[in-house]
């Protein structure tokens, strides 16, 4: 009886490795550079695909060893969003960022962060600079987005005005702290565009969450830089199987409301009399003196419907 106590006792203290991604390691601590000064690195990870592939099998021991297998199973999670066993891997990254888009950043409160502090030290010296050919637009039609450029014209006299206030937004930050002003009184006219630094920690799961929305075309082009870096040039050698799976079922892929499932369904059937009716029942051609008042929800409904090549109905209604 002692000795197969014994037996139980050593099976169960033998060491185990730590998970090793030789491809993540090739890049470890190396700065990944995005917009002018800033840049992304990998601290120090735990887990790989193999890791989700054991969580989700614990109660069978060690995972298979056959690729094919846990690819299968992690497609398989990622289509019936079983997050738990993505939530077994974390990464650590150390980035560079401009503080407005820190700001965008930070509203993700899935992570551990560590911020690089102007009250403790002095501000970093670099400040995000826009080219003359830079400059975006607002958005007609989104009150947060960007579109199209102004002239390189214009843009050239912008960022020379640019470059102006940010020399003058350091100089006086350096003559108050050479006047003796506390730091965390003297920061406080620097501009946005004011590099900071910080250790970013989070699992797979939430970091799929940030870059599904940071990815996306809809997000301000210098967090996309950032998340198109992380996910493209540390994910993808990370956990490569996963990174598939997430721009096949999350990513790439095209979710359907009850309503459009609907009006897509009539259409497949060629009955766009039946779709028109179904899109009013349910409150998207609302008429205006101008025609059809302006509606999120049915424009985003038509660009589903020149993906797949399909007529928009009550189009000629507009």
């Amino acid at each position: 009886m002692l000795d197969r106590v014994w037996e139980l006792m050593t099976i169960e203290s033998e060491k185990i490795e730590r998970v090793l991604v030789e491809a993540l390691d090739q890049i470890l601590g190396i700065p990944f550079k995005v917009l002018d000064d800033g840049f992304v690195r990998v601290i120090d990870y735990m887990g790989s695909d193999e890791s989700i592939v054991q969580a989700a099998r614990v109660s069978y021991g060690k995972g298979t060893k056959r690729v094919h297998e846990d690819r299968g199973l992690i497609r398989y999670l990622m289509r019936h969003r079983h997050t738990t066993p993505f939530e077994m891997c974390d990464l650590k990254l150390h980035v560079r960022v401009p503080m407005d888009c820190w700001r965008q950043w930070i509203r993700h409160r899935t992570a551990s962060v560590n911020e690089y502090s102007t009250r403790y030290s002095e501000a970093i010296d670099a400040a995000q600079a826009t080219l003359e050919g830079e400059w975006r637009e607002q958005a007609a039609g989104n009150r947060q987005g960007s579109q199209g450029f102004l002239s390189p014209g214009r843009g050239s006299e912008l960022s020379r005005r640019e470059s102006e206030l940010q020399t003058m937004s350091r100089e006086l930050y350096e003559d108050r702290l050479r006047a003796g002003v506390a730091r965390e009184q003297a920061r406080k006219d620097l501009p946005l565009s004011t590099y900071t630094e910080a250790y970013w920690k989070t699992n797979l799961h939430n970091l799929f969450h940030f870059l599904a929305l940071r990815m996306d075309s809809h997000a301000q082009l210098e967090i996309r830089n950032y998340a198109r870096v992380i996910g493209e040039q540390i994910v993808s050698r990370w956990c490569p199987i996963a990174w598939e799976a997430f721009l096949d079922y999350q990513f790439q892929s095209l979710q359907l409301s009850r309503i459009e499932q609907s009006v897509l369904q009539a259409l497949a059937s060629g009955n766009s009399e039946e779709a028109t009716k179904l899109a009013a029942s349910f409150g998207l051609l609302t008429h205006g003196p101008d025609g059809l008042k302006r509606n999120r929800e049915r424009s985003e409904l038509e660009e589903k419907l020149r993906q797949f090549n399909l007529p928009i109905p009550w189009q000629s209604e507009g």
